[in-house]
């Protein structure tokens, strides 16, 4: 397979792989580019076929990792904290504007417990969840075992759960949609913070 097929094939599900984790298509842009130039460099090196998507997948995953990294050190260096963007809806979901609305109710409250979580957790929950990954495939990219993959994304669903349980409200809005609330913290007359939705 050439440089071109390839770049057909994989340029739109890299595209999505990278926007996900990184929820910045600036940011995004660049990495995918940096990710094709590297397969583009080190393509002679993929000995086994089958193995090209996950090595592939493997590229785009540590570049976002040293994105992560050179982010986190600017903002030690300059002394600000880290700006996170307002998380990106793929248009695979922008069906209806009604359905979008609904799923931007949802989903920003969801997103933001997301966000929170240690990188490991989020990035598993991500590829599994979000974009559909097999056991198999997060392990070929992550390097790890399925097993171990199976691990993570159990832990990580049951700390997002116990995150949205205790940051969020779920309820049935007029329209008999599910709707997340994060609480919020506010001071009463006795200067002790309550949860209020």
């Amino acid at each position: 397979m050439d440089l071109m097929e390839i770049h057909d094939q994989y340029y739109e599900r890299v595209n999505r792989f990278i926007v996900s984790l990184v929820k910045d298509q600036w940011a995004a842009d660049d990495l995918i580019q940096e990710t094709f130039i590297k397969v583009k460099n080190s393509l002679e090196s993929v000995r086994d076929p089958e193995k090209l998507s996950s090595w592939i997948y493997r590229i785009a995953y540590n570049l976002c990792q040293d994105h992560f990294k050179a982010i986190k050190n600017e903002a030690i260096n300059s002394g600000e904290f880290e700006k996170k963007s307002e998380p990106l809806i793929p248009e695979s979901v922008k069906n209806t504007i009604q359905t979008k609305l609904e799923q931007q109710q949802m989903g920003d409250c969801v997103q933001q417990q997301v966000d929170s979580l240690p990188e490991a957790l989020k990035t598993i929950l991500t590829m599994y969840d979000v974009l559909g990954f097999t056991h198999k495939e997060i392990a070929d990219i992550l390097d790890i075992t399925e097993k171990n993959s199976k691990v993570r994304l159990h832990r990580a669903r049951q700390t997002l759960k116990k995150v949205l349980e205790e940051k969020c409200t779920f309820e049935v809005d007029e329209r008999n949609v599910l709707v997340c609330e994060p609480l919020t913290r506010i001071s009463d007359e006795g200067n002790q913070d309550v949860l209020k939705k």
